[in-house]
């Protein structure tokens, strides 16, 4: 049995089964609408479908990260049973949590002097980070030890791809990501903005893309450019999608048609309330082992 625990935010958007079987712990981000505070558990609070349709009749939508008094919490019910801990944290580049369970860290130091948490800042976002956390439960489990695996996602976060395209641009507008007069010519032009995660784990937009169907062949052609082996990649691939599951299975059939030595199925995850509170609906985003990001 390993001497520590593998930990994340709910963020990683994959499902609390998927996490318990890879014995994965976590904690919730939390959300408000309307001023109430929720939390972002999988959907448990609000489903997809839900708050979507809150959002979009009106109700307002805010974020709140993890603060560092409840990563102090999460982190001392391990040490206190002699347990380190590797948590990583949703990318810097969207949050300031990375912040918080350093701070949390720093905290718990003077206390359990015999124990460490490392905190690790993923820079990957969605089920880009549940993925990264799946190759980190799999080195877990061949016998890596708590310090080895963090220095390994050090080195290799960046290796983690994000693609991703909305065909509705309304909360990319709310949220001050696009212009309204770039969101209403981008409307009526029906653009798809494919969009990854820069290496300082900020958002980007790459291309604007008219029409999905036009952005769906382009996510799988920097699937062939970027991922690791080209068309012989045999990782895995995930797919997080916000309410558009037809659109993220056509994504999924192309991939699988295209990479013959995938590791299994492309596995799809709803994109969680956290960052489905900045895209809306009509959001697939599409993850794989490759290339360092540039």
């Amino acid at each position: 049995m390993p001497s520590y625990v593998l930990s994340c935010c709910s963020t990683a958007d994959v499902t609390r089964e998927w996490l318990d079987d890879r014995d994965i712990k976590y904690l919730y981000f939390n959300y408000y609408l309307n001023g109430e505070m929720c939390k972002d558990d999988f959907g448990a609070t609000n489903s997809p479908a839900e708050l979507y349709a809150k959002m979009l009749a009106g109700a307002e939508a805010k974020t709140s990260q993890i603060s560092a008094g409840d990563y102090m919490a999460h982190f001392e019910q391990y040490l206190s049973q002699g347990l380190d801990v590797v948590h990583l944290t949703l990318s810097s580049g969207i949050s300031g949590t990375y912040n918080s369970a350093c701070a949390a860290r720093d905290q718990l130091a003077e206390k359990y002097p015999d124990h460490h948490v490392y905190v690790v800042d993923s820079l990957a976002a969605s089920s880009g980070y549940g993925l990264l956390m799946d190759r980190l439960a799999g080195l877990r489990d061949s016998g890596m030890g708590a310090a080895e695996l963090a220095a390994w996602a050090e080195e290799h976060k960046g290796e983690v791809q994000h693609w991703f395209f909305s065909s509705d641009l309304t909360f990319f507008i709310r949220g001050g990501r696009i212009s309204k007069a770039a969101g209403l010519v981008g409307g009526m032009l029906k653009i798809c903005p494919l969009m990854d995660v820069a290496p300082d784990g900020s958002l980007a937009v790459k291309e604007k893309i008219r029409t999905k169907a036009k952005a769906i062949n382009r996510v799988v052609e920097k699937m062939v450019e970027l991922a690791e082996g080209g068309r012989d990649y045999s990782g895995k691939c995930f797919i997080s999608q916000s309410e558009c599951l037809a659109d993220a299975q056509e994504v999924a059939r192309r991939i699988e048609e295209t990479f013959p030595r995938l590791d299994g199925r492309v596995e799809i995850f709803p994109i969680g309330a956290t960052i489905g509170v900045h895209t809306g609906p009509g959001t697939v985003a599409t993850f794989f082992w490759g290339q360092r990001r540039a």
